[in-house]
């Protein structure tokens, strides 16, 4: 992937909290995706810059954020009010930056988690899907499907990408909750994927061949949004 250098923007989110924010807008773009990132790690993570290269040589903007815990360097992850509420300043922020493009928003685990119940509190305005890469349906150890149950109030088309070896969503819960939100929901499974989306040798693949499965995949979709 070639080196793209991002615009900073800065995210005002109330009077009390402004986080830093990375636009890559490729010429021609032809939809913006409104990328947050995962609990452990912020905007700049390679996962992160990884995904924002694939998918701007593929026509498509991003806007990654930080999440105000993550700008102050704190490990602990903000309250859903305040997380929803970087959300929707994200959002207005990546309309403003790109005007008359397709908006979708999502992000990884934690950010993809926290975007999909801001959406289904109320609608995140423009945005016309979901993209969640590894959603984190419960925590290592202890499956269950209940971190999924505000997603029939999303009321929007979503895409998951998973890895099947995803410690923080077992297939045969997540399959299910897929299969439950309808023809607008779509699964896409990275073969033995982690939920950092990293794959053993024995697979035959490396981390590079998996981002750019991530990114044609998301980029496909985002694509059938467009049209």
């Amino acid at each position: 992937m070639n080196i793209v250098s991002p615009q900073m923007l800065k995210l005002k989110i109330d009077p009390a909290n402004t986080v830093s924010a990375l636009l890559l807008l490729p010429a021609a773009a032809r939809a913006c995706f409104v990328f947050a990132h995962g609990a452990g790690a912020g905007m700049t993570h390679a996962f992160m810059e990884q995904v924002a290269a694939g998918l701007y040589e593929r026509g498509i903007a991003t806007l990654r954020y930080q999440f105000p815990y993550m700008e102050q360097g704190s490990k602990r992850p903000d309250v859903p009010a305040m997380a929803h509420a970087t959300v929707r300043a994200a959002v207005a922020e990546a309309a403003q930056c790109c005007p008359g493009l397709v908006l979708v928003a999502g992000g990884k685990s934690f950010g993809g988690r926290m975007t999909s119940q801001a959406q289904a509190a109320t609608p995140l305005a423009g945005v016309r899907g979901l993209a969640f890469l590894g959603f984190p349906l419960h925590p290592a150890g202890k499956p269950s499907d209940t971190r999924a149950r505000h997603l029939t109030d999303a009321g929007l088309p979503m895409l998951f990408i998973q890895g099947t070896r995803d410690k923080l969503a077992e297939q045969r819960l997540l399959e299910p909750v897929v299969k439950r939100l309808g023809a607008s929901a779509s699964l896409h499974l990275v073969q033995e994927a982690d939920h950092a989306f990293h794959v053993p040798a024995r697979s035959g693949r490396n981390d590079r061949d998996v981002m750019n499965e991530i990114a044609a995949t998301l980029s496909a979709w985002i694509g059938k949004l467009v049209t």
